[in-house]
């Protein structure tokens, strides 16, 4: 297919075959009506045809609750939300992106250092993807990109809106501009250091690495230059389960000071040791240590590190049940996880808060309403945010409707785990 047949190449079977693949059977149809109107809107917006669609989806975290920044293992997968993108090359020099109900982004790839006024914005992200990876060798001069996109990643849900943006700008610049050599490990590391040194965040790279390999993986950050990581196949349909991501109402967009608190615990108690992240810290040594290692760090971070020890072997534990087929023994390691992050690493209500406690409420009332079937718990950074179900699918109506009567429309979604991460659909 050549960028000039690509008003053709959506209309034949190849392209819904992708489509289906990507956002399953029921799904495909409403994809391909994004697509149709991604292109019409480029066309509208840049005076000519959209020569390439691009997508990359949002991710879920389902076990290693805040251990990739301590250098441990996690379980998690990429959706069927997506941010959609029709592009097309330019000599320009200059990335511009119009989304979807926001302004117009002009990018200028002759200046890729970082700039203080872009901090929290989505143009710090593009001009960090492509500074990184002209620092690799990518030749971005006298290139251009003019790109239209639209997003069902819905932004603050936990699903990581900014790994799906960060790993769709650089899957377009790797295929288009680079003959796709960076592997899907280095454009979620290209978008890792965009978010740490341009946007501002602090984050690991758990997000990066689920919305660019895609499907369910398995990653240990044991080596965060070469993380290990493995792709599992994982159908929950055929388990009988439905993955629901319910938002409690509560926005963690204050919350930096939460997020900081724990690394800044956990780093407080692997100084005792000389260490600067909890896996070079062997639990035996912790553990015979507790009294220095409590009057130095505090027992909130004491109870921190010991969900941490407990979570990297969760996630392990998590992925052999799935590879085994155990999806019982997988559920029981969910609700494991979520217990562990409630009462040991304190991530569900806000420090000091009792009126305010919208997470804790929304994990209990699903609790309530599964009756000890299924599984619930804290999802991503916590304090606000969401939270992740596991529904058997002969409750899910009922999950769906009494979820969001209590704590409003739209508040629960349901999603299907994708195969594949960053990829160019047309």
């Amino acid at each position: 297919m050549t960028y000039t047949g690509l008003e053709t190449y959506v209309q034949q079977a190849a392209f819904h075959k992708t489509l289906t693949r990507l956002y399953g059977a029921e799904g495909a149809e409403k994809a391909h009506s994004r697509c149709m109107e991604v292109m019409e809107e480029f066309y509208k917006t840049f005076d000519r045809p959209a020569q390439a669609l691009f997508s990359a989806p949002g991710r879920t975290e389902i076990g290693g609750n805040h251990t990739d920044h301590q250098k441990g293992c996690v379980l998690a997968a990429s959706v069927d939300l997506d941010i959609l993108a029709a592009v097309a090359p330019t000599q320009s020099g200059i990335i511009r992106v119009l989304s979807q109900g926001y302004p117009m982004i002009e990018v200028d790839l002759r200046e890729l250092d970082p700039k203080e006024e872009e901090i929290n914005t989505s143009a710090a992200l593009i001009r960090g993807v492509a500074s990184c990876m002209s620092a690799m060798g990518c030749d971005l001069q006298e290139r251009g990109l003019d790109v239209y996109m639209t997003s069902t990643v819905p932004k603050g849900s936990g699903l990581s809106s900014s790994a799906a943006y960060e790993v769709l700008m650089g899957t377009m610049l790797n295929e288009l501009f680079w003959e796709g050599r960076c592997t899907a490990v280095e454009l979620a590391q290209i978008g890792q250091y965009a978010e740490n040194v341009f946007f501002g965040k602090p984050c690991g790279l758990m997000d990066q690495m689920a919305s660019s390999v895609g499907g369910v993986v398995s990653i240990d950050f044991e080596n965060t230059a070469h993380p290990a990581v493995e792709q599992l196949d994982v159908d929950l349909h055929a388990y009988g389960y439905a993955l629901c991501i319910l938002d409690s109402g509560a926005g963690h967009e204050d919350l930096t000071n939460e997020y900081s608190a724990i690394t800044n615990e956990l780093r407080a108690v692997c100084r005792v040791f000389d260490k600067e992240v909890l896996r070079e810290v062997p639990e035996e040594a912790f553990l015979a240590e507790l009294p220095k290692v409590r009057a130095a760090a505090g027992d909130r971070a004491v109870n921190r590190a010991f969900h941490v020890y407990a979570e990297n072997r969760r996630a392990l534990a998590e992925k052999e049940a799935l590879r085994q087929g155990d999806f019982d023994k997988f559920l029981a390691l969910v609700r494991e996880s979520g217990r562990s992050s409630a009462m040991y690493l304190q991530n569900v209500i806000p420090t000091g808060s009792t009126a305010a406690q919208e997470l804790m409420v929304t994990i209990a009332l699903c609790e309530r309403i599964l009756e000890g079937r299924g599984a619930v718990r804290v999802h991503g950074g916590g304090f606000g945010g969401t939270a992740q179900a596991f529904v058997p699918l002969d409750m899910l109506d009922t999950f769906k409707k009494a979820t969001e009567a209590a704590l409003g429309q739209d508040c629960c979604h349901v999603v299907m785990i994708r195969p594949a991460g960053g990829v160019r659909l047309g």
